[in-house]
C-alpha cells in the first residue's frame, strides 16, 4: 500500500520538480520549451519530471501545454514556505520575487498557524507522533539524490534546502530532528540505516547549516535556527500528502499542536494584518517582470 508521506517526498522532494512548479505559479509556464529554457534540464529528465507530475494529478496535459490541477494549485503553500526559508536564510534573498498580500499590501514572508485554534505555530509548539514501523515505508524504496539534477539559474538557495528534503533519508533525518531526536544512536535506531549512510547525511546537513554538532555534546546533532525554520515546509508537505492520497493508510507520522491538542492543520497568516491567507489573495512580484499570482 502507498505510504502518503513517502510518495510525497518522492514526488516533491526534488529540486527540478519544485522549480517546474515554481515557474508554473510565478511565471505561468505551461509549455515544455519554457521550462527547458528556464531550467536547462536535459530533455529526457524534464520529460520524466513532467510525466510524474501528470501521473500524480498535479499537472494535466492539454495539447502542447501542461496546466496545474486543483491538486497542483494546493502546492502553493509548500512553495511559499520554501520561498520564505530562502528569503530569510540564504544569501541570495535579494534576487527572489517579493511575496505580497493584496488586501493589506504587506510584503514579506507569512507565518504558519494552526487552522484549528488560530494561533501562530512553530516547531517549539508541537509534538510529533511517529510510528517507528512507518519509518521503514518512508525511507525504503527509491532514493533519488538531492544533487542528481541541478537546474541552471534562478534557483537561489535550492541546493541548501534540497539537502534537507531532497531524498527520503535526508527528509527523515531532518524530520526526526524536528521531532526532537539528537543523538546518533537515536537516529540510527529509528531509521535502521547503516552508520556510513547516516554519517554521510548528517555531515551534509551540518555543512548546509541545518544541523550543528556541539563539541561538548559527543555524537549529538541539534537543529540550527535555519534548520528549525524548515518546520513550515514539513508541516505543509504532510498536509498536502493527505490531500494527494485520501485513501491511503495512516502514514504513521503526525504533528500535533501542543496548545490545542489537535493534529496540526496548517495555514499561512499575514504578518501585516493577521489574516489567514488564501491562494487568490496573494501574489509574487518580480522586480523586472511585474506581478504574478501564485
Amino acid at each position: 500500500m502507498t505510504n502518503s508521506v513517502a510518495a510525497t517526498f518522492d514526488l516533491l522532494g526534488d529540486r527540478l520538480t519544485l522549480t517546474i512548479l515554481r515557474l508554473a505559479f510565478v511565471e505561468h509556464a505551461r509549455r515544455f520549451s519554457q521550462w527547458s529554457e528556464r531550467t536547462g534540464a536535459p530533455p529526457a529528465v524534464l520529460t520524466a519530471r513532467l510525466n510524474a507530475l501528470v501521473d500524480a494529478g498535479v499537472l494535466a496535459r492539454e495539447g502542447a501545454e501542461y496546466r496545474l490541477t486543483g491538486l497542483g494549485l494546493a502546492v502553493w503553500e509548500i512553495l511559499v514556505c520554501v520561498w520564505s526559508w530562502q528569503r530569510e536564510w540564504t544569501a541570495e534573498w535579494a534576487v527572489l520575487p517579493e511575496f505580497v498580500h493584496a488586501d493589506c499590501g504587506h510584503r514579506g514572508p507569512p507565518v504558519p498557524m494552526c487552522r484549528t485554534c488560530g494561533r501562530t505555530v512553530t516547531a517549539h509548539d508541537t509534538d510529533v507522533a511517529l510510528d517507528r514501523d512507518a519509518l521503514w515505508h518512508i525511507t525504503s524504496g527509491r532514493r533519488r539524490s538531492a544533487r542528481a539534477v541541478a537546474p541552471a539559474g534562478g534557483d537561489a538557495g535550492f541546493a541548501e534546502i534540497m539537502e534537507a528534503i531532497g531524498d527520503r533519508w535526508s527528509a527523515a533525518v531532518t524530520g526526526l530532528a524536528l521531532a526532537g531526536v539528537r543523538r546518533f544512536s537515536e537516529f540510527r535506531a529509528a531509521l535502521d540505516m547503516s552508520p556510513t549512510t547516516l554519517t554521510e547525511r548528517l555531515t551534509r546537513l551540518v555543512e548546509a547549516g541545518i544541523l550543528h554538532r556541539p563539541e561538548a555534546a559527543g555524537r549529538e546533532y541539534r537543529l540550527t535556527p535555519r534548520g528549525r525554520a524548515l518546520f513550515g515546509v514539513f508541516a505543509f508537505l504532510l498536509a498536502w500528502s493527505d490531500r494527494a492520497h485520501p485513501g491511503a493508510p495512516e502514514p504513521g507520522l503526525r504533528i500535533h499542536h501542543r496548545e490545542c491538542g489537535a493534529p496540526l492543520l496548517p495555514a499561512l497568516r499575514c504578518r501585516g494584518c493577521d489574516a489567514v491567507l488564501g491562494r487568490t489573495e496573494v501574489r509574487f512580484e518580480q522586480a523586472s517582470r511585474g506581478a504574478a499570482r501564485p
